[in-house]
C-alpha cells in the first residue's frame, strides 16, 4: 500500500460527503467527464466577486487586484505544465473552444492537398476542429490506427502517414476512453522530422500524471481545468513564436500580443481565480507524481475486480506490469447487459459511471461499439478501495 493520505484529500472535497437520495454519499467514478472540486476552489471563485470583481485595465483597486490574480494564475499554470514563460498560457472557455480557435488560425497557412494526421483514439475535441478545416481547405486527412488487443497507438501507421505535405499531427496524451498514455515525445519528434506541428490534447493526462511541455516537445497543448479539480474553463499552451505570429481572430481592443490576442472579449475572471486555486491544491498534495502510485493501486484493484466477472470484457491495457502506461480510466462491456443498463443499475445504488461513447467517436467505431458504446469507470486520487468494493457488490446484483 502507498503512503498517500486519501482521507486528507477527501476531506477537502465537500461534494464527496453530500448524501444522495438514499442518504449515503455517492461514489464519483465519473471523473473523466469532470472531477469534483476542493473547498479552496469554491472559495476562490466566490471570493473573486467579493474582493476583486472588476474588468481588466482599470486604475482602481479591484481592477488592479483582478489583473494581478490573472497574472498569478498564468504563472501557476506555466509551472504546472513546465512552460518556458507565463505569457504562453492562454485561458478560455474550454479545450474545445480553444482548439477551434487554434485550428482556424492555423488553417490560414494551409493549402489544398496539405495533410493533417489524426488518431482513432482521440476525443472528438481533437478531431472535429481538424476535420472542419480540412473540409474547408481541401486538405487530406490521414489516420493513426490502434492495436485492438491493448488499445495502444500503432506508430507504424503514423510513420506511414507522414509526408512532406503533413502540416499537423494531432494526438491525445491519455485516452478519455481506454486510458492509454501515448508516447507524445516520440510522436512530437516524428512530426517535427516531417516538418509538421504537433498538437496535444492533455485533458485526461492533467488529472493523473505530470505534464512537461518542454520534455514533450510539442507545439501546442490543451487541457481543461474542470478535469483537474478546477472550474469549467480551458487552458492552451503554445510556443510563443506561434502564438505571436498566427492570425488570431480577435477584436480591436484586445492587446495584439500573446496571450491576450487569443483571449478576445471579457474573460470569466472568477473561473480564472478557480484555476489558480486548483493548481494550488495539486501543489499542496505533492503534485501529480505524488498520487500516481496510489492511482495505479486503485486501477489494479478495479481491473482485477472486473476481470473476476466472466461476462465482462475490458478494452485496453489490463496487465499489472503495464499500469504505468495508462491512467485509471477503464471501459468495459458485459455479455448480457447494455452499457446503459449497467450505468442505470449502478446509479440506482449511488455509483456514478458513464455509458455511451463519451465523444470518443473514433475509437468506439474502431472497436465496433457505435451503437451502445461501453461503460466507463474513471478513478481519481480521492477515490478509495472501499468504493471499488461497493461497485463490485453492485455488479453482483445485476
Amino acid at each position: 500500500m502507498t503512503a498517500f493520505d486519501v482521507n486528507a484529500s477527501r476531506a477537502q472535497f465537500p461534494a464527496l460527503h453530500q448524501p444522495d437520495q438514499s442518504g449515503a454519499p455517492p461514489v464519483f467514478f465519473d471523473n473523466p467527464a469532470g472531477t469534483q472540486v476542493p473547498q479552496r476552489v469554491i472559495d476562490a471563485v466566490t471570493g473573486y466577486f467579493v474582493t476583486m470583481n472588476a474588468n481588466s485595465g482599470g486604475a482602481f483597486d479591484t481592477s488592479i487586484r483582478s489583473d494581478a490574480m490573472v497574472r498569478a494564475t498564468r504563472e501557476k499554470v506555466a509551472r504546472f505544465l513546465n512552460a518556458p514563460r507565463a505569457d504562453e498560457i492562454v485561458l478560455g472557455a474550454n479545450m474545445t473552444t480553444l482548439n477551434f480557435a487554434l485550428s482556424r488560425a492555423l488553417a490560414t497557412r494551409f493549402a489544398p492537398d496539405d495533410e493533417i494526421v489524426l488518431t482513432r483514439m482521440d476525443h472528438d475535441a481533437n478531431v472535429s476542429p481538424w476535420l472542419r478545416i480540412a473540409a474547408d481547405r481541401g486538405m487530406v486527412v490521414k489516420w493513426i490506427d490502434i492495436r485492438e488487443s491493448d488499445c495502444t497507438l500503432d506508430l507504424d501507421t503514423l510513420e506511414a502517414a507522414l509526408t512532406t505535405r503533413t502540416k499537423i499531427v494531432a494526438t491525445v496524451h491519455a485516452s478519455n476512453a481506454v486510458g492509454t498514455i501515448n508516447p507524445v515525445a516520440r510522436i512530437a519528434a516524428m512530426a517535427h522530422a516531417a516538418g509538421a506541428l504537433h498538437v496535444v490534447d492533455a485533458v485526461q493526462s492533467a488529472p493523473h500524471i505530470p505534464i512537461d511541455v518542454q520534455a514533450i516537445g510539442c507545439d501546442f497543448l490543451l487541457c481543461s481545468s474542470y478535469k483537474f479539480f478546477g472550474p469549467h474553463a480551458g487552458v492552451m499552451w503554445g510556443r510563443y513564436d506561434l502564438l505571436a505570429s498566427l492570425p488570431a481572430y480577435k477584436v480591436r481592443p484586445s492587446k495584439d500580443v500573446p496571450p491576450y490576442r487569443w483571449e478576445t472579449g471579457t474573460p470569466a475572471f472568477e473561473l480564472i481565480a478557480g484555476i489558480g486555486a486548483a493548481v494550488d491544491y495539486i501543489d499542496s498534495i505533492g503534485g501529480m507524481a505524488a498520487v500516481g502510485a496510489y492511482e495505479r493501486e486503485l486501477a489494479a484493484h478495479l481491473i482485477e475486480m472486473l476481470l473476476r466477472f466472466p461476462d465482462i470484457r475490458i478494452a485496453g491495457i489490463t496487465e499489472a506490469t503495464r499500469l504505468s502506461e495508462r491512467v485509471p480510466t477503464v471501459v468495459f462491456t458485459h455479455a448480457r447487459h447494455t452499457p446503459e443498463a449497467i450505468a442505470r443499475h449502478l446509479a440506482g445504488q449511488g455509483i456514478y459511471v458513464w455509458d455511451g461513447n463519451y465523444y470518443a467517436v473514433e475509437i468506439m467505431h474502431r472497436l465496433g461499439r457505435d451503437d451502445d458504446g461501453m461503460v466507463r469507470v474513471g478513478l481519481a486520487h480521492y477515490n478509495t478501495h472501499v468504493e471499488i468494493d461497493r461497485m463490485e457488490a453492485a455488479l453482483q446484483t445485476l
